[in-house]
């Protein structure tokens, strides 16, 4: 908006000069009001990002408008909470152990499911169990259920036309790849908020002039910007964790050495099936 503010004068008097010219020449100026195009904004705002102070309130501001223009090409796989961290249960589970499950998580909805997690039918409140159900089962509440390839603004309208805050992303062949909420994808414009399916921070701190250490679940391009770092982005990974699985083409075992180009990683803390910490070190 400020930068509509600051521009407008500028593209307004442009606009008259072409209308003055066109007259002159014995052609009629269109009547269409004067807009600033996408690609203008874009240009714009990445010379205003280059220019501003490391850290400058306005900075945030900028980068925080950038991300809204574009929101319009983020899929639902960029947002999601993995598989791995879904917390549900199935119809058979008792209304005692899903007490026990919600004071666990406290999280206020858990995910139900039939045979297993790739087969989920809605999700259940945790009010309801204040209300004392012998079956509890009919208190389930029904849960949209998303491919991974749908825009991101898209569900988020969807999500406020339905007055819902969650849906489940599923992969190509109908597998459950994880759930979105409507705070993971208001973060995607807005930044990290603080929400009941956020696990503790993940660590991304610097050790020495080269050398990080880094939970598995960061993402790429939040590294490459917090430390200018230039790690290859790809379609096929987001996180450090990705990346390492990507080139390594096998699970790495604790304390192993990774090498990919000119980075080094030393795995810190991996269970069966996650890379949780490693330490990297980027050679010159």
């Amino acid at each position: 908006f400020i930068i509509y503010l600051i521009l407008y004068p500028i593209s307004w008097f442009s606009s008259l000069l072409s209308a003055i010219v066109l007259r002159v020449a014995g052609m009629k100026a269109s009547n269409a009001p004067s807009v600033l195009g996408k690609m203008d904004l874009d240009y714009f705002i990445q010379q205003r990002m280059e220019d501003a102070p490391v850290d400058s309130e306005m900075d945030t501001e900028v980068k925080m408008f950038q991300n809204a223009l574009d929101f319009s090409n983020v899929r639902v796989k960029d947002c999601i909470v993995p598989r791995t961290e879904i917390v549900a249960c199935d119809t058979m589970t008792t209304i005692a152990e899903l007490r026990s499950r919600f004071i666990e998580t406290g999280f206020s909805k858990i995910l139900v499911f039939k045979d297993n997690i790739d087969d989920i039918i809605g999700y259940i409140h945790s009010s309801e169990l204040f209300k004392a159900p012998e079956d509890w089962t009919t208190r389930i509440r029904s849960v949209s259920i998303v491919p991974e390839t749908m825009a991101a603004n898209k569900l988020m309208k969807q999500l406020l036309q339905e007055k819902k805050s969650l849906a489940v992303v599923v992969d190509e062949f109908g597998g459950t790849s994880g759930i979105v909420t409507l705070e993971d994808l208001v973060e995607e414009i807005f930044g990290e908020i603080e929400d009941e399916h956020d696990t503790k921070s993940y660590v991304a701190r610097k050790v020495s002039e080269n050398e990080f250490v880094l939970s598995g679940r960061i993402e790429i391009d939040t590294l490459n910007e917090k430390f200018g770092l230039e790690l290859p982005e790809s379609d096929e990974y987001v996180t450090i964790a990705g990346f390492i699985l990507h080139f390594y083409q096998k699970f790495p075992k604790l304390n192993e050495t990774v090498e990919v180009d000119k980075y080094t990683f030393k795995i810190l803390k991996v269970t069966a099936t996650k890379i949780e910490l490693v330490r990297m070190k980027v050679e010159n």
